[in-house]
């Protein structure tokens, strides 16, 4: 026998799943900008980097500037690292930005 907790959590998922569904909307802004970003050499992506810097210092909200600066950030780290930020990594970044706690699983 199913209980009312079991059947709610089966129709509108956890918590936690209504957040994560929340921001992929993000998730896919900042998939969508990742071509324009690798198409960018070293300097035009310093120049990126100066131009979100600038837009935040005349006033624009991080909310807005949060995918570029994602985006940004991701090819950044992969032509330093050579890893590319999963989706599930960018989510926990979205939560950290938001003031969360996230918590991600490894494996």
């Amino acid at each position: 026998m199913l209980g009312l907790g079991t059947i709610s959590r089966k129709v509108f998922g956890t918590a936690n799943d209504r957040k994560v569904k929340a921001v992929r909307p993000l998730v896919a802004k900042i998939n969508a900008l990742e071509e324009e970003f690798k198409a960018l050499d070293d300097a035009g992506l310093i120049a990126r980097t100066e131009a979100l810097k600038a837009r935040y210092a005349a006033g624009e909200r991080l909310e807005a500037l949060l995918p570029e600066a994602f985006a940004n950030c991701r090819e950044g780290a992969f032509r330093a690292l050579g890893l590319r930020a999963f989706d599930v990594q960018l989510i926990g970044g979205i939560f950290l930005h938001q003031g969360n706690i996230a918590e991600m699983k490894t494996g």
